[in-house]
């Protein structure tokens, strides 16, 4: 059928380039990023406040309490490294190493992606080739010419919409999800690396600030949940 000829073609030609765990797991991968909340950074800028706020008023070690309420995985490893003591040069090494196999496990899902993106298009001509030669073989019997150019015409269009409407526009959101996420765990380090330098709220708070748009500065303003009495 013309989406067999289209979707088994693609695939197995996306295995000879990836291997299969990766091909299977991409899936996973583009669900977790597609469906996930988007981390909102002035709340996080108002969360690293607070911190700072007990650090200064009650110790460093009082953090450690309040990370049950952290559901961020990455900034819970980064405040427990500062309450477990690491200096900044660790700290800086654990976090980056982890954004750089992030980035790494999502740029291969872009690009499965984008090769799927591309053959499905391309498959779907090979379709269209076959349906021709399937109908001029036959062009005696009418009865099959239909058939024929049906198969022609529907892996083309098979092969479009697959392409151009499913997997590369995953692709691209996958790209912009990523390029997100990379930069929120970069605000992320930039926070947890102050809070180990003792930095005080308003200092903190200018840094941190430095990494959003004008538009999103004002939504900095603590909270009174976020006061410390």
């Amino acid at each position: 059928s013309s989406m067999f000829i289209t979707f088994g073609g693609a695939f197995p030609a996306t295995l000879v380039n990836y291997p299969m765990k990766q091909v299977l797991g991409v899936f996973k991968i583009a669900k977790k990023v597609l469906t996930e909340r988007e981390e909102d950074p002035a709340k996080l800028i108002n969360q690293f406040i607070y911190f700072t706020k007990i650090a200064h008023k009650r110790g460093i070690l009082e953090l450690e309490k309040e990370l049950n309420k952290v559901n961020n995985e990455f900034l819970k490893r980064g405040v427990q490294l500062v309450v477990d003591g690491a200096d900044q040069e660790r700290i800086r090494a654990e976090l980056e190493t982890e954004i750089t196999f992030i980035r790494e496990r999502h740029r291969v899902g872009q690009e499965i992606f984008l090769t799927l993106g591309t053959y499905c298009p391309a498959f779907g001509m090979i379709g269209t080739i076959m349906g021709l030669i399937m109908m001029l073989a036959r062009i005696e019997d009418q009865s099959q010419i239909a058939g024929g150019m049906a198969v022609a015409l529907l892996t083309t269009f098979y092969g479009a919409v697959a392409g151009y409407l499913l997997f590369l526009p995953v692709a691209g959101k996958l790209k912009r999800r990523s390029e997100d996420e990379i930069f929120i765990k970069e605000v992320i380090i930039r926070g947890v690396l102050s809070l180990q330098a003792g930095e005080i709220p308003s200092v903190m708070e200018a840094k941190l600030k430095a990494y959003l748009a004008p538009q999103l500065r004002k939504k900095t303003v603590e909270k009174k949940s976020t006061s410390i009495e």
